[in-house]
C-alpha cells in the first residue's frame, strides 16, 4: 500500500509515494492541520469548527461532516486505502476525529523524537551527536507553520507553541555548538536570533560568548550594553542573573570562558570522501538508513547499477559518524578482483598496518574487537560471498562495528537488513510546474545541469520534455546526470528523440571519476550483466519482451528455452529479483514482475544479439493472444470484471503484441483477432480509449486482406459500432457496408448475426427507426443459437434501450426486466450495472422520473466501482435528464455541465447518437426555459468546472 507524509512545519505539504498530494481547498488544508497538530488523538468536533470558522455558521456540523468526507476522499485516492481502512487515514471517534498518523509519517513528530534524543545527547556529555540531530531537526523547517491555512484559532493555539519548541532547538544546538569550539560559525545566526527574538536573553548570552571566544571582547561587552537598554526599555527591568554573571566574568577575563576541552576524548574521522557535488532528494530514505544503523548491526542498501546506492551510503554514513568514536570507515570492493584478497583490501581501506604471517581477518578482528567503528563496504556484488563469510566473522567478533553495505544482491548474512534502494520520484503523466520541481529526478537534472549547461532553465515550453525526460529514464541517478552533461549541447527535446539509443547517448562524456564501470549507463548495466549466470543471462533477454511487467504465467509461457525449462522459470525469477534485475511486487492476486525501461532495453538488444527476439516475441503475441480469447469467451460471466482489470492491467503488453503483429514479423491475423476480442470483452470501452480500439482494427483489416472472411466481416461490423459510439455516423455505415458487401451470397449464422447487430444499432441510433427493435431481437435470437453468450447480451442490451426509447410502455418495462433477469443470471456486475442504467430509462420514459433518478444513481455506484471509465459518461449525462424532469432545475444545469466535461474528455459526440442527442436537448431546453439564460449558464460553468462529475452526480457538491 502507498505511504502517506505530512509536512506541516511550513507551508502544507502531503506526499503520497513521494508525489505531491493536491491540497487546493483551502477549508481542507485546515481540517487536515487541524487533525495534524494532535495526530493520533481524537480531536472534539467544536474545537475542529471553531479551528475552521472564526464565526462558525448555521449547519457548521453537517459542512464538518462534508470536509472530512472531501478530505478522506483526497487521502485515500492517492493511498487506495486499504481493505482494512478503506475511508483512509482518518477515523470518526465518539465526539471527534481522529488521524491516524504512523511514524516519521509526519515531520512534527520527527521533529520531537530528534529534539528529544539530542537532550539525552547533550545530558550525556556528548556534543557533537546533539549537534547533528539538533540540525538534522531543524532542517525539517521550511517556512512559517501554517501560513497557507486561513485559521486564526489555529494561528493562536498551535503556532506559538511550534515557534517555542524551534527556539528551544535553537538555543541546544547553539550549546552544542559553543562545547564544540564552533564559536565563529554560529555568530551569523545568533546575530539574526537575537534580532528577530531581542528580548530572548538566552540568545545575547549566546552571542556574547561566541563574541568573546572569537577574540571580540568589546562587541560582547557593547551586546550587554545593548539588550540591557532594550529590557528596561521594553519591559523596565535589568538584565537577568545569567546575562549580569556573564558580564562579570567577561570583565574579569574569567579562565573558565574559554572553549572547554571535549568531554567525548580523542574521535577519529575515518576516510570518507568528501562530496563534490550537491546531494539532492533521498530524504525519507536517509531517514530509513539512519534509522536501521541505530537497530541493526548490518544494513545492505540494494538496487540496480546506477540507482544511487553508493552515494545514499556514503550520505547517510557521513551523517551517522558521530555516533561512532572510531571514525566511520570506506572499503570500495569495486577494484577487487580476487575474493581471498578481500580480508586485506578491508584491512588497507581501515588503514591497518600488518606484516606478519597472520591471516588478513585476524588483522581485522584484532583491529576492530575494542571499537566503536562505522564500515561502509561499497559495490559487494561481485564478491558478495566472499563478503558475506567475512562479515559473519567479524560481526561476531567485534560488537562495536557496524557495517552498512551497498549491493546489487543481498549478502545473506544472519541478522542483514535489506533496504531496497528506488530510483528517484518521477513526475506523474499529469504533472504542473509547481509538482514538476519538487520531483527528485527534475531536481537533480536541475542541479547537474546548472554545472555544465548553465544556460539551461525549465520552462513553461520544455517541462513536458524534462518531465518526460526523467520518466524514460526511470529516475536513475547515474542517467540522469549523464543527460544533464548532454543538455549542454542538445534540448531536453533533442534528447528525449535520441533516447532508443540512450546507450550511445548517454555514454562517457569526459568523466574521469569513480570505477570505469560506472562512468557510463552501459558501463553499469554490463557489470550487472556479468554478476549473473547463464540462465540468468537468458531470462533476462527473453523478459525483455514483456512491457509494463508480467506475472509468473506468463514467463513460463513465453520465456523457456534451451537449459531452462518451464518448472525452472521461477527460480531463475527469484534469481534476477534477488541480483536487483527485477522488481517484485505482491500486492494483487499474482506476483507482478518488472524491469527498468533501461534495464529492459538492455535485455532487448541482448535478445536481438542471441537471435531469439522474433521468435520470443511471437510466443508473447500467441499467449495474449490467448488471453484475449479467453476474455471474449467467458465476457458476460461472473468474472467479466475480473477479466476487464487484468487487461487494463495487461494493457502494455497488449499493445506490445498489437503492434508487433502489425509492424514487425507478426501475424496481421492474429492482430485482428485480438483487437476483436478485447472489442467483445468491452475492453476499449471500459477503458476509455475508443479511439484505440477503432486504431487497432482498422490497421489490422488494412494488412490483413486474407484473412477469413468471417473474421473480416465480424471485425468490420465491430470497428463501425466503435465509430458509432463516438458519434461517427458516416464511418460507422461506411464499415457497416463494407461488412454487408464481404459477406454478400453467404449463408454463415455467426456473420449474419453480427449484421443483424448492427443494421439494428444503425437504425436505432442514427435513424432512431422502430425496426431496430426488430432487428435487435433477431439478432439476440442468432447469437444465443450459435452459444455466443457475450454478444448476445450486447444484443439484449441494445434492444431493450430502443424498446425504451421506440417503443410503447408495456413492450419496453418487459424487455427492461428480461435484460435485467438476463444480466443477473450471468452474475455480470458490468452488465448488471447497464441493466440497472436501461430500467432507469425506462422508468424516465415510461414511468417515475423519481425513480429514475434512483436507477441511475445505483448504475452509477456500481460503475464506480469496478472502475469503469465509459459506463459513468452515460450515468452523470442521465442522471441530468431525470433530474430536470423532476423540476430540480438548478441542479440538474449543474449536471449537464459536469456531464459535458465527460463527454469532452472521452470524446463522444452526442450528435451522432439521436436518441441520446434527442433527449439531451430536450431536457436542456427545459431547464434553460425554467431557469432563465443568465441562471441557467451560471449553473452549467459550476457543473463544468467540478474536478468530480461524479460525485456530484450521486448528490456531493460541485467542489473545484
Amino acid at each position: 500500500m502507498a505511504e502517506l507524509e505530512y509536512r506541516i512545519l511550513g507551508p502544507l505539504e502531503v506526499l503520497c509515494d513521494g508525489r505531491p498530494v493536491a491540497m487546493r481547498a483551502a477549508k481542507q488544508r485546515a481540517l487536515l492541520v487541524s487533525l495534524l497538530v494532535d495526530a493520533n488523538k481524537v480531536v472534539p468536533t467544536d474545537t475542529l469548527v471553531t479551528r475552521l470558522w472564526d464565526e462558525p455558521p448555521d449547519g457548521a456540523r453537517n459542512a464538518l461532516q462534508n470536509y472530512v468526507l472531501r478530505l478522506r476522499r483526497t487521502l485515500s485516492g492517492p493511498s487506495g486505502g486499504s481493505p482494512s481502512r478503506p475511508d483512509g487515514p482518518i477515523r470518526t471517534c465518539a465526539g471527534g476525529y481522529l488521524i491516524d498518523v504512523p511514524d516519521e509519517a509526519l515531520d512534527l513528530h520527527r521533529f520531537d523524537a530528534l529534539l528529544a534524543r539530542a537532550r539525552a545527547a547533550a545530558a550525556a556529555q556528548a556534543a557533537e551527536r546533539a549537534s547533528a540531530l539538533l540540525g538534522e531537526a531543524l532542517a525539517l523547517w521550511r517556512g512559517e507553520p501554517f501560513s497557507d491555512v486561513p485559521s486564526e484559532r489555529l494561528q493562536l493555539e498551535a503556532l506559538p507553541a511550534l515557534n517555542e519548541r524551534r527556539l528551544g532547538a535553537w538555543e541546544l544546538r547553539t550549546d552544542a555548538d559553543l562545547q564544540l569550539g564552533r564559536h565563529t560559525a554560529v555568530l551569523p545566526h545568533l546575530r539574526e536570533l537575537t534580532a528577530a527574538h531581542p528580548l530572548q536573553e538566552r540568545f545575547w548570552a549566546q552571542r556574547m560568548l561566541a563574541l568573546y571566544r572569537s577574540g571580540r571582547q568589546g562587541e560582547a561587552l557593547e551586546c550587554y550594553r545593548t539588550v540591557s537598554a532594550l529590557l528596561l526599555e521594553e519591559l523596565g527591568v535589568d538584565p537577568g542573573a545569567e546575562l549580569w554573571q556573564l558580564h562579570q566574568r567577561m570583565l574579569t577575563a574569567d579562565s573558565s570562558l574559554t572553549v572547554p576541552a571535549s568531554a567525548e576524548g580523542p574521535r577519529a574521522k575515518g576516510n570518507l570522501p568528501a562530496e563534490t557535488t550537491t546531494f539532492v532528494g533521498r530524504e525519507s530514505m536517509l531517514q530509513k538508513t539512519r534509522k536501521l544503523l541505530e537497530n541493526a548491526r548490518l544494513v545492505t542498501l540494494t538496487g540496480p547499477g546506477g540507482v544511487g546506492k553508493t552515494r545514499l551510503a556514503l550520505r547517510a554514513a557521513a551523517e551517522a559518524s558521530w555516533a561512532f568514536p572510531h571514525g566511520a570507515w570506506l572499503a570500495d570492493l569495486a577494484p577487487l578482483t580476487e575474493p581471498r584478497l578481500l580480508d586485506r583490501a578491508v584491512a588497507e581501506a581501515l588503514g591497518v598496518p600488518d606484516q606478519s604471517l597472520r591471516t588478513g581477518t585476524a588483522v581485522l578482528v584484532e583491529h576492530l574487537r575494542e571499537r566503536q567503528l562505522l564500515l561502509v563496504l561499497d559495490n559487494c556484488e561481485h564478491v558478495a560471498e566472499a563478503v558475506g563469510h567475512l562479515l559473519g566473522t567479524l560481526l561476531r567478533a567485534a560488537p562495536g562495528l557496524r557495517v552498512l553495505a551497498t549491493s546489487r544482491q543481498g549478502l545473506r548474512v544472519p541478522g542483514e537488513y535489506l533496504l531496497p534502494v528506488p530510483p528517484l520520484t518521477v513526475p506523474p503523466e499529469r504533472g504542473t510546474p509547481p509538482t514538476l520541481t519538487r520531483c527528485e529526478a527534475v531536481r537533480l537534472l536541475a542541479d547537474r545541469a546548472e554545472a555544465c549547461a548553465p544556460h539551461f532553465r525549465i520552462t513553461g515550453r520544455n517541462q513536458e520534455a524534462v518531465a518526460s525526460l526523467c520518466r524514460r529514464l526511470d529516475g536513475i541517478p547515474l542517467a540522469i546526470e549523464l543527460a544533464a552533461v548532454r543538455l549542454g549541447t542538445l534540448s531536453a527535446e533533442e534528447i528525449l528523440e535520441r533516447l532508443d539509443d540512450r546507450f550511445r547517448l548517454l555514454s562517457d562524456t569526459g568523466a574521469r571519476t569513480g570505477p570505469e564501470h560506472q562512468r557510463t549507463l552501459r558501463g553499469v548495466v554490463d557489470w550487472s550483466h556479468d554478476l549473473c549466470d547463464e540462465r540468468e543471462r537468458r531470462l533476462w533477454a527473453g523478459a525483455s519482451v514483456f512491457s509494463g511487467g508480467f506475472d509468473l504465467a506468463a514467463a513460463e509461457a513465453v520465456c523457456p528455452g534451451e537449459d531452462t525449462t518451464r518448472e525452472d522459470i521461477v527460480d531463475v525469477l527469484a534469481a534476477l529479483a534477488h541480483k536487483s534485475v527485477l522488481t517484485v511486487g505482491t500486492a494483487g492476486p499474482r506476483a507482478r514482475y518488472q524491469m527498468l525501461e533501461t534495464l529492459r532495453q538492455y535485455g532487448q538488444r541482448r535478445l536481438q544479439e542471441r537471435g531469439r527476439d522474433t521468435p520470443l516475441r511471437r510466443r508473447h503475441c500467441a499467449y495474449y493472444g490467448n488471453m484475449t480469447t479467453r476474455a471474449a469467451t467467458q465476457w458476460c460471466g461472473p468474472d467479466e470484471v475480473a477479466w476487464l482489470t487484468r487487461l487494463r492491467l495487461e494493457s502494455p503488453n497488449l499493445r506490445a503484441a498489437l503492434d508487433f503483429c502489425v509492424t514487425g514479423k507478426g501475424d496481421a491475423t492474429a492482430a485482428l483477432e485480438i483487437a476483436a476480442n478485447l472489442t467483445r470483452t468491452r475492453y476499449w470501452f471500459f477503458s476509455s480509449s475508443l479511439g484505440e480500439g477503432r486504431h487497432w482494427l482498422t490497421r489490422a483489416l488494412e494488412l490483413a486482406p486474407q484473412a477469413p472472411v468471417p473474421l473480416r466481416v465480424g471485425c468490420l461490423a465491430l470497428t463501425a459500432w466503435i465509430a458509432l459510439c463516438q458519434g461517427d455516423q458516416p464511418a460507422a455505415e461506411h464499415f457497416l457496408a463494407e461488412a454487408v458487401k464481404l459477406s454478400s451470397g453467404r449463408v454463415d449464422d455467426e456473420a449474419q448475426a453480427v449484421l443483424s447487430h448492427m443494421e439494428g444499432a444503425v437504425a436505432f441510433l442514427v435513424h432512431r427507426d422502430v425496426r431496430a427493435i426488430e432487428l435487435l431481437a433477431q439478432a439476440r435470437e442468432r447469437f444465443r443459437a450459435g452459444g455466443q453468450v457475450g454478444d448476445a447480451h450486447m444484443a439484449t442490451m441494445l434492444w431493450a434501450m430502443a424498446t425504451a426509447f421506440l417503443g410503447e410502455r408495456e413492450p419496453a418495462l418487459a424487455a427492461s426486466r428480461a435484460y435485467t433477469t438476463e444480466a443477473n443470471a450471468h452474475g455480470a456486475d458490468w452488465a448488471h450495472s447497464w441493466a440497472l442504467w436501461t430500467m432507469g430509462f425506462t422508468e424516465l420514459r415510461h414511468g417515475d422520473p423519481h425513480r429514475a433518478a434512483g436507477l441511475f444513481r445505483d448504475s452509477l455506484r456500481r460503475q464506480r466501482a469496478i472502475g469503469d471509465r465509459w459506463g459513468p459518461v452515460w450515468g452523470v449525462e442521465a442522471i441530468a435528464w431525470a433530474v430536470a424532469a423532476t423540476g430540480d432545475h438548478g441542479r440538474a444545469a449543474r449536471l449537464i455541465g459536469a456531464a459535458g466535461r465527460l463527454l469532452r474528455t472521452t470524446g463522444v459526440a452526442l450528435t451522432g447518437l439521436r436518441p441520446f442527442h434527442d433527449v439531451h436537448i430536450e431536457a436542456e431546453r427545459l431547464v434553460r426555459r425554467a431557469l432563465g439564460e443568465r441562471a441557467y449558464t451560471a449553473a452549467f460553468a459550476e457543473g463544468a468546472g467540478t474536478r468530480d462529475p461524479i460525485r456530484l452526480a450521486l448528490g456531493g457538491t460541485a467542489a473545484r
